[in-house]
C-alpha cells in the first residue's frame, strides 16, 4: 500500500521537481537575456571550525594554507553566524534568512531526517547556490554544505537540497569506516559526543576530507578545460568530531603540553543557568588527561583540514582561474574546548557564536587587511551575488559586505545577531558590537529570565556579567532595543 503524502514528503517533492524543471526555464531565459558571468565563486567551509587559526592569532595551531588564503583576501575579525548548530546556520546563511524565518531551528534526527527543512517553511525561497545555477553558473557540491554529512551513519538519509545543485559528490573515507577503533565518551556515539582517533594507517587522501579535495581538484579541472563559470562548495567535515586525522597531525601538538582554561566565578556555578545548558552529562566524565587529548585531536583535524583545503586553492592557481575566482572561506559556527566550562556548539558566548571567514575577491583594494566591524554569515549571500552580478531576491535579511572589500575599515553594519533554543525551556538571543556582547535568556513564555552583558575588548574571555550593573544601565537598554526587531523575525 502507498505511503500517504504527508506536507514533508510533498515540501521535498516539490523541491525535486523544481530542481528538474525550473532551471531548465530559467537557463534558457537567461542565455537570451544576460550576459555572460564574470567571475566564478569558490566556496570553502569547515565544519565545527573556531577561530583556532593562525591568521586569527591561535597560538601554536599549524594552519598555513588558510593564512596564505588570509593574506590575499580579507580577513573578517568578527564574523559571526546566526545560530551556532549546523543546520539551522547552514539552512541560514544559504537562504539568507534569519534562523525564525528558515524554520530550522534543530538539526535533523534519526525519527525524522528529512526535517526539519527550510522548504517546508519557505518552499519558494532560491538559495545562494541554486541563484547562481539558475543564471548560468555550473553549481556543484563536494561533501557536507546544507546538514548531509552522516550518510548511513544514524541508518537514514541525509538533509540535502536538489534544487540547489547541478552535481554533487559526497565523499565516504576510512575515518567513517572504523568506527570501532575510535575513542567516544559516549560508546557507540561519535557524531553528537567527544570522539576522536590518530589514524595510524590511513594517507590523507584516504580520508573524507582528503577524498573531497580530490574530486573538488576535478571539477576545477573541468570547468577549466570547459571554460565554463562555476559555483562550487567544498564542505569538509573536520574538525567536526570525531576529531579523526592521520596520526601525523597529532604528534604535531604533544598533550603534555596544552595549557587547559581557567574558570570565571559564574563558569563554576553556571549563572545563568541557559547559558550553560549546552553541557551534556557525558562531558562529566571527562579528566584532565581527556581535556588535553580531545583538544590535540581537535587541532590536529584543524591542521589536517588545512592540508586539504590548500590543495584545492592550489588546484586553482595552477589552473589560472584565480584571476576571475571570488574564493569564500568560513565555518557553520565556533566551538568551544573546555572555556566556560563548555564543549562543542549550542552556546551563546564568543567561542560559539564566532566563525572565521575571508572573502578573497580578485583584485579587490582591501585585500591582505582585516577588517574589524562585525558582519554575518547571511551577509555572504548579498555580497557573493553583488561581486558576481547575479540578481538576488529581494527578501534576504543579509547586507552586501562588498564595500568592506574596498575599504577594511568600512562598517556596513553596527551589530551581528545570534540565536539558541533551549527546547521546553525558552529560548537566547545575542547581539554583538565591536565592543559588546549583551545576551537575554527568555523562558517558553517569551518573559525575560536572565541576561547577559560582558565587554569584549576589556574581557575577552568573558569572566564578568554586567548585566546588572547600574553603570551600564544604558548600554543594556540599547543592546536590549536592538534585539526586538530580530525576535520579531518569523
Amino acid at each position: 500500500m502507498p505511503r500517504p503524502l504527508t506536507l514533508t514528503r510533498l515540501v521535498l517533492l516539490r523541491a525535486v521537481l523544481l530542481a528538474v524543471f525550473v532551471p531548465v526555464l530559467v537557463h534558457a531565459d537567461a542565455s537570451v537575456n544576460s550576459a555572460p558571468p564574470k567571475l566564478n565563486i569558490l566556496f570553502l567551509i569547515a565544519d565545527d571550525l573556531n577561530c583556532d587559526l593562525g591568521t586569527y592569532g591561535a597560538p601554536g595551531v599549524l594552519t598555513p594554507n588558510i593564512d596564505r588564503l588570509a593574506a590575499r583576501g580579507v580577513r573578517f575579525e568578527r564574523a559571526y553566524c546566526q545560530f551556532p548548530l549546523c543546520s539551522p546556520s547552514r539552512s541560514s546563511f544559504l537562504t539568507g534568512r534569519r534562523p525564525n524565518a528558515t524554520g530550522v531551528l534543530t538539526n535533523p534526527s534519526a525519527k525524522t531526517p528529512l526535517s526539519p527543512h527550510f522548504r517546508e517553511k519557505i518552499p519558494e525561497t532560491v538559495t545562494l547556490p541554486q541563484l547562481f545555477k539558475t543564471h548560468g553558473w555550473f553549481s556543484a557540491r563536494v561533501g557536507k554544505l546544507y546538514h548531509y554529512g552522516v550518510p548511513n551513519d544514524i541508518g537514514t538519509s541525509s538533509l540535502d537540497d536538489y534544487a540547489s545543485w547541478d552535481q554533487v559528490v559526497n565523499p565516504r573515507g576510512r575515518d567513517r569506516e572504523e568506527h570501532d577503533k575510535i575513542f567516544s565518551l559516549q560508546p557507540g556515539q561519535f557524531g553528537g559526543t567527544l570522539s576522536w582517533l590518530a589514524d595510524d594507517e590511513g594517507a590523507d587522501t584516504d580520508h573524507t576530507d582528503g577524498l573531497g579535495a580530490t574530486e573538488a581538484v576535478r571539477f576545477l579541472e573541468r570547468f577549466h578545460r570547459e571554460s565554463r563559470p562555476f559555483f562550487l562548495a567544498v564542505g569538509f567535515y573536520r574538525p567536526h568530531t570525531p576529531y579523526v586525522a592521520p596520526k601525523k597531525y597529532f604528534e604535531l601538538y604533544p598533550a603534555a603540553k596544552i595549557t587547559l582554561p581557567a574558570f570565571s566565578d559564574d563558569d563554576r556555578t553556571r549563572t545563568p543557568q541557559p547559558a550553560y545548558a549546552s553541557a551534556t552529562p557525558s562531558q562529566g566524565k571527562l579528566t584532565d588527561t581527556l581535556r588535553r587529548e580531545a583538544i590535540q585531536a581537535y587541532h590536529a583535524s584543524i591542521t589536517f583540514m588545512d592540508a586539504q583545503l590548500g590543495r584545492v586553492v592550489d588546484a586553482l592557481d595552477r589552473l589560472g582561474l584565480s584571476k576571475n575566482t571570488v574564493i569564500v572561506f568560513t565555518s557553520d559556527h565556533g566551538y568551544h574546548l573546555g572555556d566556560h566550562g563548555l564543549w562543542q556548539k549550542q552556546s551563546l558566548f564568543e567561542r560559539s557564536a564566532r566563525v572565521p571567514l575571508i572573502i578573497a575577491a580578485p583584485g579587490a583594494k582591501a585585500n591582505g587587511h582585516a577588517a574589524p566591524a562585525p558582519v554575518e554569515l547571511i551577509d555572504l549571500y548579498p555580497t557573493l551575488a553583488a561581486l558576481a552580478g547575479a540578481p538576488a531576491p529581494a527578501y534576504i535579511e543579509g547586507t552586501d559586505l562588498s564595500p568592506v572589500l574596498t575599504d577594511a575599515e568600512h562598517i556596513a553594519k553596527q551589530a551581528a545577531f545570534s540565536q539558541v533554543r533551549r527546547g521546553a525551556n525558552g529560548e537566547g538571543y545575542s547581539v554583538r558590537t565591536t565592543r559588546w556582547r549583551y545576551t537575554e535568556w527568555s523562558n517558553s513564555k517569551g518573559e525575560l529570565t536572565a541576561a547577559q552583558l560582558f565587554d569584549e575588548n576589556a574581557d575577552p574571555a568573558e569572566t564578568k556579567n554586567l548585566a546588572a550593573d547600574p553603570t551600564h544601565a544604558a548600554t543594556v537598554n540599547e543592546l536590549a532595543a536592538l534585539l526586538v526587531p530580530i525576535r520579531a523575525v518569523k
